[in-house]
């Protein structure tokens, strides 16, 4: 199935270029939502950044359906929401949430189950 993405391909713009590549989650690019909730983990392979973004809306039964994930580059996800691009230069590790009033803060990162 296709996905009916939020912005338009032509209306990006290069506001985090060579950043690589990311896991975002549909309720940011296809639903337009801002990302509430992202990681960096360890990259997977040589163009992805580690970053993941989700919405912090999605349920565990959407998260556990990997239909609702995709491959982007960080430019992407940051031209959804700009509020990232600070801190992308985070390192592998780090994790944020939007707090009530809406800033990012960090928190600990997520610890893998499948990690030794």
């Amino acid at each position: 199935m296709k996905k009916a993405y939020h912005r338009a391909p032509e209306d990006l713009r290069e506001i985090a270029p060579g950043r690589g590549a990311c896991i975002a989650s549909d309720m940011i690019l296809v639903g337009g939502a801002r990302v509430g909730y992202m990681y960096r983990e360890a990259p997977d392979n040589d163009v992805d950044s580690g970053w993941r973004f989700f919405s912090g809306e999605e349920s565990q039964e959407y998260v556990d359906d990997a239909a609702n994930f995709a491959f982007y580059d960080v430019n992407t996800v940051a031209n959804y929401d700009p509020e990232i691009v600070p801190l992308l230069g985070a390192r592998t590790g780090s994790a944020f949430e939007r707090d009530a009033s809406g800033k990012f803060v960090a928190i600990p990162a997520p610890i893998d189950p499948d990690a030794n």
